[in-house]
């Protein structure tokens, strides 16, 4: 046995695959949409106020959704719309073709809006198809309507908001309509690609249009919040510090 076969017989795996030079595939490094990055810094309330005073007009949804499962989401929404049917026409294959396509051909870091008209005592989700958006990498699922399995999807930890609990399925009931148009959800029309950020004080629909100037209102609302806390707290009296930054 020559002396280099005797050495690399000693060695254990990981030192064989040094010494003969091997590298492991490094894996492709996936840069964070900038937008995304900044809205993860800063806060629910000042993207609600940003939206308000670029836009015009609200961002932030219903307060009736609600974290179900808990967790910071901030991604870009894909989107499903499901409305009443009658049976013959809510089948398994119908009740939830679009939202199990939306999820299959997410990607990740992409939030799920799944649209029930009038469905606070039906599922839109449960454990199988959260699975489905875990296992893709999705950031979170929003819902205007309920949402089942909830010990499941804790334990998978999905973030899931939704407008209620309920243990119904959709089948028999409900039939997909379309994925990845625009969508009423919470009061606030939700298009592809809109920016959505939500923590427990609840959730803001940025327009992707306005996305760059609503994070530069955002940041500038929180960096003067950051400065009125300690005058607040010298002056021990907020109406004085609200009259120099003219903010509340």
């Amino acid at each position: 046995m020559t002396r280099r076969r005797a050495l690399l017989l000693s060695l254990p795996l990981t030192g064989v695959l040094a010494l003969v030079g091997f590298q492991a595939a490094k894996k492709p490094v996936v840069m964070e949409d900038p937008l995304i990055a900044g809205f993860r810094k800063t806060t629910v309330a000042s993207v609600a106020d940003a939206v308000d005073q670029v836009c015009g007009k609200r961002g932030f949804l219903s307060h009736k959704i609600r974290p179900v499962v808990q967790g910071v989401i901030v991604g870009r929404a894909i989107t499903a719309l499901i409305k009443p049917a009658p049976p013959e026409k809510a089948t398994p294959q119908l009740a939830v073709k679009h939202s199990t396509e939306m999820i299959d051909n997410s990607k990740p870091g992409e939030v799920g809006v799944i649209v029930m008209e009038d469905g606070l005592d039906v599922a839109a989700i449960g454990g199988l198809m959260a699975t489905a958006a875990k296992s893709r990498g999705m950031a979170g699922m929003i819902l205007d309507g309920g949402v089942r399995d909830v010990q499941e999807i804790r334990g998978l930890g999905l973030p899931v908001y939704a407008a209620s609990i309920s243990p119904a399925t959709a089948v028999g009931r409900y039939a997909s309509v379309a994925a990845n148009i625009p969508v009423q959800c919470g009061g606030v029309t939700i298009t592809p690609g809109d920016i959505l950020v939500a923590n427990e004080d609840g959730i803001v629909a940025v327009p992707k249009d306005k996305a760059q100037e609503v994070l530069k209102r955002a940041i500038e609302i929180d960096e003067r919040e950051t400065k009125m806390v300690p005058m607040i707290k010298q002056q021990k009296s907020l109406s004085k510090v609200i009259a120099i930054f003219n903010r509340i």
